[in-house]
């Protein structure tokens, strides 16, 4: 009697939790159509901030704060051949220095995109003028002791070395044509170096047109020439396909030694001048108060008014009514020719 008191007892309890297991595990039953979804990572969108020289959203926030880099480049007609780092230039400055020959200004918003510049060479007055009017920090390597040197002092400057951004590269020419900078090593450098980097206010280098709305001018120029002295002349040859101006030295184009890239550029600017010898009867002296000039971009070209003032003033471009010149966004190169002997010509 009592086992079978004790069996009915067992099959009570084993009913018991059977009963319990089905009422735990039909409380934990889901529908499937409940079941909610893996959350889905959102991929974050990358905004670009304006290039303040290019007028192009092209620069990480940062990076358009920064202060431009202006690097004294070679030009002497045997050096052209290797060049490099223009292209990524946001603008190209070029003006007479001795001799008949020209040396160039290549200045970058963000310095570190260039993987190498050059080659570098040794300042000259103009230049540092040219430099101050974009707040940059000006690279160079040397400097005419006479007109130059003291004029440093005025600005922000820094010698380029083997030791901070900067290395000798063998190109089949003798040394003075090999120091070539390199972009990222020497921002780091800069940086190290204690220069004040950021700029307090930033404002576009010139009144962009949107990025949607090209500019088209009155008067074709698929070919711009501007004969700096008898020996040099530099052209710029309209590309439709890329919408840019190929740059040419005495009829030869020119490409980027590293790259084999041709320079092209979107903006091309004349700016007519009173150039003239310091007393030494050997520098060039380059005015840069304010003159008359032309602006070429897409294959067309109008007469400009230019004044630019005081060492830290940037340039001011304006129509001939004196409205702002509106420039297309795009890479810029700046040519400064002599009022008196260059005589620019358009077809």
């Amino acid at each position: 009697m009592l086992k079978k008191v004790l069996s009915i007892i067992v099959c009570i309890c084993l009913l018991s939790v059977a009963a319990g297991c089905k009422k735990k595990t039909d409380t934990l039953s889901v529908d499937s159509g409940d079941i909610p979804s893996a959350p889905v990572e959102s991929q974050e969108q990358i905004v670009y901030s304006v290039n303040p020289l290019t007028g192009i959203a092209e620069l990480s926030e940062d990076k358009a704060t920064d202060r431009p880099v202006a690097i004294m480049v070679n030009n002497i007609s045997t050096a052209q051949g290797v060049q490099t780092g223009l292209t990524a230039a946001d603008i190209v400055y070029e003006t007479e220095v001795e001799g008949g020959i020209t040396r160039l200004l290549a200045v970058y918003q963000d310095v570190t995109k260039a993987e190498r510049i050059g080659s570098v060479r040794s300042a000259r007055y103009a230049y540092i003028d040219l430099a101050m009017g974009h707040n940059a920090i000006y690279v160079h390597h040397g400097q005419d002791p006479i007109y130059a040197a003291p004029h440093l002092k005025d600005t922000d400057n820094y010698t380029l070395s083997t030791s901070n951004g900067g290395a000798r590269i063998s190109n089949g020419l003798s040394s003075e044509h090999t120091l070539y900078a390199y972009g990222d090593k020497l921002w780091t450098n800069i940086i190290s170096s204690g220069w004040k980097t950021k700029n307090s206010s930033v404002t576009n280098w010139q009144n962009f047109a949107a990025e949607t709305a090209p500019v088209t001018l009155p008067n074709a120029a698929t070919s711009v020439s501007v004969p700096f002295s008898a020996s040099y002349k530099t052209t710029f040859n309209y590309d439709a396909a890329t919408g840019k101006y190929t740059r040419l030295f005495n009829g030869t184009v020119r490409k980027d030694y590293l790259s084999g890239e041709t320079e092209n550029f979107k903006n091309v600017f004349v700016l007519m001048t009173s150039i003239s010898n310091y007393a030494d009867g050997k520098h060039r002296k380059i005015a840069l108060s304010s003159g008359t000039g032309y602006y070429c971009v897409n294959g067309t070209y109008t007469q400009i008014n230019w004044s630019k003032g005081s060492a830290s003033s940037g340039f001011v471009f304006t129509n001939t009514d004196g409205t702002p010149l509106t420039v297309n966004p795009g890479n810029s190169w700046v040519c400064l020719a002599n009022t008196y002997t260059t005589q620019p010509t358009f077809q």
